[in-house]
């Protein structure tokens, strides 16, 4: 097994290197970027302040020269300033270099390096993404299995109704809902619109700052989760009903033992192999991806809505910062899943493939 680890872990490498590569090609090719961006905004402000007069006949040459536009110096200057006076292979090769350092850069537009940014950052989205994992993960296992062994009958139709019904919906419609009925929007006032703290949370006694951090997370939680555990009520139900179908099972039954011995002593371990399979893509998804809607709608500045922003402002140091850090996290969580699948099931040979 250790052979096989080794092998993974130097795959990380040249799998990171092609995937921050193939994404700087398609950020760098994408019209809008952080150079004409910030030419527009000179440029938007010069003619503004040439129309209200406060642009003086010396400056008005050095910088803004009308229907020309800025000087050729000011444009050198501002490609310069965000590293656009080297050519493409140039800044990629720079980039690899600092990232072999762990030095992410610093932010275009926010003034702070990318990494206290994600420090910053972090609190919020393990805190949303984690509590959500968790709740999807004790809800849908649990009701997966108890589906599988009441297959058919009247409470399994139900609950098919209204997972169907939640996985419909979609979560940002959701958030928007709990908003308008929980939040003051035009029926009840119970928790609060925005944050996931108060603003006297450093004031409160221990236990009060638990209910304050839990009274803030109700609603973007209840919008994360509802959603997010139809998918795995019946990824678990049905790996369920496929072991609880073949022959070691009617083979324990016919030796007399009892159904909850039969399905925590032999079909547990061999159900629940695919169901760990996909917990690093969920993980991912959950705290990366899946709650960025969330945390716009419930304003929680977390690395979702960082992510989003820079985005839109072209902010390539951000961009390829939490691509990096997103992307090694991912590979070192499927790593993990393999060595979770070898611990479940020591017939499992990933080193022997």
């Amino acid at each position: 097994m250790g052979r096989y680890i080794l092998k993974r872990l130097l795959l990380i490498l040249p799998t990171l290197f092609l995937i921050l590569l193939a994404n700087f090609v398609i950020v760098q090719a994408a019209p809008g970027g952080p150079v004409e961006q910030q030419l527009a905004l000179i440029e938007q402000g010069a003619k503004d302040n040439a129309l209200a007069g406060n642009i003086g006949a010396g400056s008005n040459n050095s910088t803004y020269q009308g229907t020309r536009g800025l000087s050729e110096e000011m444009v050198a200057a501002i490609n310069a300033q965000y590293g656009f006076d080297k050519s493409a292979p140039e800044r990629f090769w720079l980039m690899l270099k600092n990232y072999a350092q762990l030095d992410f850069g610093e932010s275009f537009f926010k003034g702070q390096s990318v990494t206290d940014l994600i420090i910053e950052k972090l609190p919020v989205s393990i805190s949303l993404g984690l509590w959500s994992t968790l709740l999807i993960y004790m809800i849908a296992i649990p009701l997966g299995i108890y589906k599988a062994m009441h297959h058919g009958s009247g409470i399994d139709k139900v609950s098919a109704m209204l997972l169907a019904i939640g996985h419909a919906i979609p979560v940002f419609v959701f958030a928007v809902i709990l908003l308008v009925f929980f939040a003051g929007g035009s029926y009840w006032n119970i928790f609060p619109l925005q944050g996931l703290t108060s603003e006297n949370f450093e004031q409160l006694s221990v236990l009060g700052k638990i209910k304050d951090y839990f009274w803030h997370l109700a609603l973007p939680l209840l919008a994360s989760t509802v959603g997010g555990f139809a998918g795995l009520t019946y990824l678990t139900k049905f790996s369920f009903l496929e072991e609880l179908g073949k022959q070691y099972v009617l083979t324990a039954r016919a030796k007399g033992l009892g159904e909850r011995q039969v399905l925590y002593g032999h079909v547990f371990r061999n159900a629940m192999l695919i169901i760990i399979a996909g917990i690093p893509a969920a993980i991912v998804g959950i705290f990366f991806a899946g709650n960025f809607l969330i945390e716009i709608i419930f304003k929680l500045d977390g690395l979702g809505l960082l992510g989003f922003e820079a985005i839109q402002q072209r902010d390539y140091p951000v961009i390829f910062g939490t691509l990096f850090i997103f992307t090694l996290v991912g590979l070192l969580l499927q790593l993990l899943s393999d060595l979770s699948y070898h611990l479940i099931d020591p017939r499992i040979d990933f080193e022997g493939r």
